[in-house]
């Protein structure tokens, strides 16, 4: 037996039973998936639903023809090859339909050799036109999915598995650090799925208090609690036959967990303060910044619902492992803030783009962005220089480094409790002094930097001598 190729199906639209059958048994044998339709009518209901490799329609057939299956396959998909099956005395109208765009023709009766060839050619040059979808502008435009930017090996062969997952209904975890971009690989997952038409819903779970995440993802029944006046609809009642997005899984309850592993494993869920089970078909796709592996190893995540969505994981590489990329999304981000704000001719200066180069990036492409946009807005003349940036030092400068800090300088005499107390001082103090130097000695900044309440950091600056 023939070995089923991993691509997506293709489309055989026949209105004669016995020679669709003997078609698709062909095709199968050759090793392709095959689905069916007996009809124009139909066809053209499957090929808005979901993507193909490619069509094989017969040209004359009741009601909607060959030529209008022709029309709405290249309407949902311009790159699909459509082969037009015609009877004897029906050419010309075949060539007619290569001038919409059709791949080929092929009269009856059908060579099936002939069709084979047909088929192969064709679905080579789809994985050509679809090689790197995301990364190609012009397919982001025609198709109003998001475009992935850069040319690093890693990014590429994310790009292209997200592409394979797409077509199939599979979970889907995607991994990396804060400020990656994991959400646009959700919405291009969406965007080249057969649910594009339907909702793409998003939900962070860690900007959302604990006690009300089930509120928002599953909504409530009238009743359920004090001031619950009427039923509300959860983000996975608004996610139906479209795609849910779970950010930052990790922060998600264990009794909230348990419920969303009944969702992906029965395709139902409960309202708070409901008794009705209710259906819902929607493709779920969830992302972290953590650990769950180890999460699971410490009882913080469920095991079960672990294994249930890292079928397809997917790591989203840091802006500092990409090597040149970190230029190819500054110009595009140079471009974007350039036009918003009304600021032609604006250009990155070879400072500018070796320190963009050399910065490590904790903030991944968020931080680029936001970098981009501060550097437009404050830019003066046409060239933005390095300083223009205004990123951190990597590490403090030897010179604003207190003396005590220097390794010569150490006292490392005393117990293991002194010395660490000692070099911890020092340590805090240099972190508060050039992050308070960053944000020109803005205490609110640079207390959110610091991920500390404003009155923290002020005791602490004035225990280092720092309050000035």
């Amino acid at each position: 037996m023939v070995e089923t190729k991993e691509m997506e199906p293709l489309l055989l639209v026949e209105d004669k039973n016995e020679l669709r059958a003997m078609l698709r048994k062909a095709l199968e044998r050759a090793g392709y998936q095959v689905d069916e339709a007996p009809d124009g009518a139909a066809a053209i209901q499957k090929v808005r639903a979901r993507r193909y490799l490619l069509v094989i329609t017969d040209l004359k057939m009741p009601g909607a023809s060959g030529l209008e299956v022709l029309r709405a396959s290249k309407q949902a998909d311009a790159t699909i090859p459509v082969i037009l099956l015609t009877a004897f005395g029906s050419v010309e109208e075949a060539v007619a339909a290569m001038k919409e765009g059709a791949f080929d023709f092929l009269q009856k009766p059908v060579d099936l050799d002939h069709l084979k060839l047909l088929v192969q050619r064709a679905a080579g040059q789809q994985e050509l036109l679809r090689e790197n979808l995301l990364l190609r502008e012009d397919y982001a435009a025609r198709y109003g999915f998001p475009r992935i930017i850069g040319e690093h090996a890693a990014i590429r062969e994310v790009s292209q598995q997200i592409q394979k997952v797409a077509a199939t209904d599979s979970t889907c975890l995607l991994l990396g650090e804060s400020g990656t971009g994991k959400e646009l690989f959700a919405l291009a997952i969406h965007h080249l799925s057969p649910r594009r038409e339907r909702p793409f819903v998003a939900l962070n779970c860690a900007a959302i208090p604990e006690g009300l995440v089930e509120n928002e993802l599953f909504g409530h029944e009238r009743g359920a609690f004090t001031g619950a006046g009427a039923r509300k609809v959860g983000k996975m009642d608004l996610a139906h036959h479209g795609t849910l997005f779970l950010d930052e899984i990790g922060e998600l309850p264990l009794a909230i967990q348990a419920k969303l592993l009944r969702v992906l494993e029965e395709k139902r869920f409960e309202r708070v303060g409901g008794t009705q089970s209710i259906e819902v078909d929607a493709r779920i796709v969830v992302a972290t910044n953590r650990n769950l592996q180890k999460m699971v190893e410490e009882k913080l995540f469920r095991e079960d619902l672990y294994f249930r969505i890292s079928a397809v994981p997917m790591t989203i590489p840091p802006l500092r492992e990409r090597g040149n990329d970190v230029l190819l999304l500054a110009d595009h981000f140079l471009g974007k803030f350039s036009k918003e704000f009304s600021k032609a001719g604006l250009e990155l200066a070879a400072d500018a783009r070796e320190r963009l180069l050399n910065y490590r990036w904790p903030g991944n492409v968020r931080e680029l962005q936001n970098t981009l946009e501060r550097a437009v807005i404050l830019a003066d003349g046409l060239s933005i220089r390095a300083d223009g940036l205004q990123l951190p030092a990597t590490k403090p400068d030897a010179e604003h480094l207190p003396a005590g800090m220097l390794p010569e300088a150490f006292s490392w005499e005393g117990t293991l409790e002194e010395v660490t107390g000692r070099a911890a001082a020092h340590v805090e103090k240099a972190l508060l002094e050039n992050t308070m130097r960053e944000f020109k000695w803005n205490k609110t900044r640079a207390a959110e930097k610091l991920g500390v309440s404003p009155k923290t950091l002020l005791g602490k600056l004035r225990s280092a001598g720092l309050e000035e």
